[in-house]
């Protein structure tokens, strides 16, 4: 009777060992896993503000364009109507 005794608290140890091991690999996986998608997160928040600046410039950029063809083709025009 001693030995069934002992059978089973192995068995149950071994089970336990059994579903611990896949338990905690799971959550050092989801850990690092929600490290990484933080990361990720950050990195595109840090990303739209840089490119929110960046259309900015281009488009005060295009607008200063914009200015100056028109200047030109004033220009044009009133050459062409002198000659």
């Amino acid at each position: 009777m001693e030995w069934t005794v002992v059978t089973v608290l192995i068995a149950l140890v071994g089970l336990l060992a059994a579903l611990v091991k896949p338990i905690v690999s799971l959550t050092k996986s989801i850990t690092k896993l929600t490290v990484v998608v933080e990361r990720v997160q950050g990195d595109v928040e840090t990303m739209t503000t840089h490119n929110t600046e960046a259309h900015r410039r281009i488009w005060e950029h295009n607008d200063e364009q914009d200015g100056k063809l028109n200047d030109h083709e004033t220009r044009i025009t009133m050459i062409e109507h002198k000659v």
